[in-house]
């Protein structure tokens, strides 16, 4: 008996392991292949929403794989394999995709006001009566979307004049019932439209407003401009960007058989199949000649450049005391030179400021209207050195 002791101590703890063992696969949720503690299968458990942990984290299962998955054109929100059975009852997501919904519809319109050629950073003071600009204006501070724009008009050869297709998005800055008579102050524009014709409108209604506006991005107008129930117009626009249209303008330069911007919308065709190519040192020519901006110039008084001849000779022909200095402030630093365009837009907002001087030829809306960065620094060249030599008197233009 003593010999097979052994056996039986070894025969026990085999018995005590194999229940130990059987007890901790039907406890442990992790010890069972088919099904999770909820009935989920494995393979989605990956995917499955942890609400039990984040019901407070919509974005929780959110990730860079998730991030790169196309928009569901229907819903407006990224699309995926979940149930979206839980995201209706969150008030939270419905929200954020209504939101969401409305911006994609409302990104690329824009009511318009035709007015005056803005170029970005400029700052137009204006005073409105007219009940619809100021309903527009109301439409958009409430839609939480201060911006509209604003386009100006051209001579057409037939002499009549006709609203650009090309302007800038403001922003509405400052707006606010006027505490001064109708009329035009020393820093803005009235813009008169007229009252309404209800008898029984409220005097408080028939106050002027005070608007200022920002310029920033430009746009050109794409499609029929409509007019919409609030009474103003609307039009589909697209933003452009200084040095995406450069880069454009590099990339299609190609071969006469080559394949690089043969396509772009942008290109010429001299017909017969013949692509007439981009020209690659456009840019490049655009950057040198707008160094001539900024470096000292051998012409100018004391080899100033042509900014600083043009600021010295403004500084006498102010329409009031401190307008161009306030203008250097409005218009901040001159973009360095490997900008062109800004570099010409910057120009062109320097020396036809708003309100105007009267001391240079109008080239703002042939900035808008330009379509290469060389094209707009030489319209810009022309402008600053024609305005220069009027004002030092070499060479008036009236």
């Amino acid at each position: 008996m003593a010999l097979r002791r052994p056996y039986y101590v070894i025969f026990f703890v085999v018995v005590v392991a194999l229940a130990a063992a059987a007890a901790f696969s039907t406890s442990n949720p992790l010890a069972r292949p088919h099904t999770s503690s909820s009935g989920i299968p494995p393979r989605l458990l990956s995917s499955a929403p942890k609400s039990a942990i984040d019901d407070y984290d919509d974005f929780a299962e959110f990730s860079s794989s998730s991030s790169s998955t196309p928009y569901d054109e229907n819903e407006g929100i990224v699309a995926d394999d979940h149930d979206h059975d839980d995201d209706d009852d969150d008030p939270f997501l419905s929200s954020l995709q209504l939101r969401v919904r409305q911006v994609r519809e409302r990104s690329d319109r824009l009511p318009l006001m035709v007015l005056d050629a803005m170029l970005p950073r400029q700052v137009l003071r204006i005073q409105i009566q007219h009940p619809t600009l100021k309903s527009l204006m109301r439409h958009r501070v409430g839609m939480e979307t201060p911006t509209l724009g604003m386009i100006g008009t051209a001579r057409v050869s037939t002499g009549r004049t006709a609203p650009l297709r090309a302007g800038v998005e403001v922003e509405i800055i400052e707006m606010g019932r006027s505490t001064s008579g109708i009329g035009p102050s020393p820093h803005g524009t009235v813009v008169g439209i007229g009252i309404g014709d209800d008898d029984g409108e409220e005097e408080e209604e028939e106050r002027p407003w005070d608007v200022s506006l920002r310029a920033s991005r430009r746009f050109v107008i794409e499609g029929d401009v409509e007019r919409v129930d609030g009474g103003w117009t609307e039009a589909r626009v697209r933003y452009l960007d200084s040095s995406i249209e450069e880069e454009g303008e590099i990339r299609r330069f190609s071969s006469l058989s080559g394949t690089d911007g043969a396509n772009d919308d942008d290109d010429d065709s001299s017909g017969g199949g013949v692509v007439v190519v981009g020209d690659r040192l456009s840019v490049a020519r655009a950057i040198s000649q707008s160094r001539a901006f900024t470096e000292p110039n051998p012409r100018m008084k004391d080899n100033a450049s042509l900014v600083e001849r043009w600021i010295e000779l403004a500084r006498q022909n102010e329409r009031y005391p401190g307008q161009i200095d306030a203008l250097l402030r409005q218009l901040g630093d001159i973009p360095p030179e490997h900008e062109p365009t800004e570099r010409a837009l910057w120009v062109g907002a320097l020396i036809n400021p708003l309100p105007g001087m009267g001391v240079a030829m109008e080239i703002r809306p042939a900035l808008l209207l330009s379509k290469r960065a060389e094209e707009r620094v030489q319209v810009a060249l022309d402008g600053i050195l024609g305005s220069i030599r009027h004002m030092d008197g070499t060479s008036r233009m009236w």
